[in-house]
């Protein structure tokens, strides 16, 4: 028997063993429970994690999940995991076992999502439906690729929603200079959004921004780190991906701003952020903004939007703007390739011109 109960106080123990990883055979102690079922049923999920059987709930093989997954990613992206996990999958699969769960089971699931309206009587975005739907597929292909559960049911389901979410938001040059007229009555407000706008930085690589890593000189900004408020603490991490380490070069306006800024900051060190405000304000701030400038309310991410729209009106190659923009690949910045749709126009005015010239020669 390897639950018992604690005389003086009246709750249950368990006092288990079992091989770990390097096959040593440990005893496990875990105090507390309220009832002896309750014990017996934590001893049971312990053991059939430790062994890896399929014979458990989904809720259990999740917590195997986080073990596994957690030390490999940023804290921030297992938080923004973990929450989609807590609020929208274990509240359907949690006490289901896993190897029970069914493709009929997932799109019920899926169905309930889709149904779902707010107070306002809007439906998820596109975007937030996909990224569920892909977290549960990514736990259920952890099982199968790893713990040897035998299909992934999400996967045979098929995904909904769409990662673009339908039209990408984004202001053209002449929506943002009417925003930007707003801002400057604040300067940390107008040169954060400048900085946004004409460099395509991230929100968090913004809030990282340290006197140092500027060159005047050369017109550049270096972008090495990115800010982020986990646990109610400041924390710096590295930028989101491999690629997003990059030096951007500014236009000469955007740098005489910004030395003019610096300016403003008594007492400023080399390595202190400049710009120590909260993404909430910068939320604050944009709905202020685009409400008195008569503009339709983008995120803030969407100026990273506008400057690629920019450019591609500009006529940079895809190539270019993947290089600035921190673009792992350049499919990424391809999906931008709708903003412009007069661009179809433009080319077939030219092709016709071509076919005309050539028509002409002949």
């Amino acid at each position: 028997m390897s639950v018992y109960k604690n005389e003086d106080n009246g709750t249950w123990y368990v006092m288990t063993w079992y091989n770990n990883w390097k096959g040593e055979h440990k005893q496990k102690c875990k105090r507390g429970f309220s009832t002896k079922r309750e014990a017996q049923e934590w001893e049971r999920t312990f053991q059939l994690q430790n062994a890896a059987d399929m014979d458990m709930s989904f809720e259990a093989f999740t917590e195997i999940y986080e073990k596994d997954i957690r030390p490999r990613i940023k804290e921030n992206t297992w938080l923004t995991k973990e929450h989609i996990i807590k609020t929208k999958i274990l509240p359907y699969f949690g006490k289901r076992n896993i190897s029970e769960i069914t493709t009929k089971d997932v799109i019920a699931w899926q169905n309930e999502l889709l149904a779902f309206r707010d107070e306002k009587k809007q439906p998820y975005s596109q975007t937030y439906l996909k990224t569920v739907h892909n977290q549960l597929s990514a736990i259920f292909n952890h099982a199968v690729r790893h713990y040897d559960l035998r299909s992934n049911p999400a996967a045979k389901a098929g995904s909904m929603g769409d990662k673009d979410g339908g039209n990408i938001s984004f202001w053209t040059k002449e929506e943002y200079q009417r925003f930007a007229d707003e801002m400057m009555d604040k300067p940390v407000s107008y040169y954060a959004f400048e900085m946004l706008y004409w460099c395509g930085i991230r929100e968090g690589e913004l809030l990282a921004l340290t006197p140092a890593d500027f060159d005047f000189k050369a017109g550049t900004v270096k972008i090495s780190k990115s800010y982020q408020r986990l646990h109610g603490e400041d924390v710096i991490t590295t930028p989101k991906t491999k690629k997003s380490n990059r030096t951007i070069k500014m236009p000469p306006f955007l740098c005489e701003e910004m030395q003019d800024y610096l300016k403003m900051l008594y007492g400023l060190k080399k390595k202190d952020r400049i710009f120590t405000i909260s993404k909430s304000y910068l939320h604050h701030e944009m709905d202020r903004g685009a409400k008195a400038a008569g503009v339709k309310r983008i995120r803030i991410h969407d100026l990273r939007h506008s400057h690629v729209s920019l450019l591609i009106d500009m006529g940079f190659t895809p190539v270019a703007i993947a290089d600035r923009l921190g673009h792992e690949s350049i499919e990424v910045t391809l999906r931008y390739a709708h903003l412009f749709p007069s661009k179809q126009t433009e080319m077939i005015e030219r092709l016709e011109k071509e076919r005309t010239v050539e028509t002409n020669v002949s």
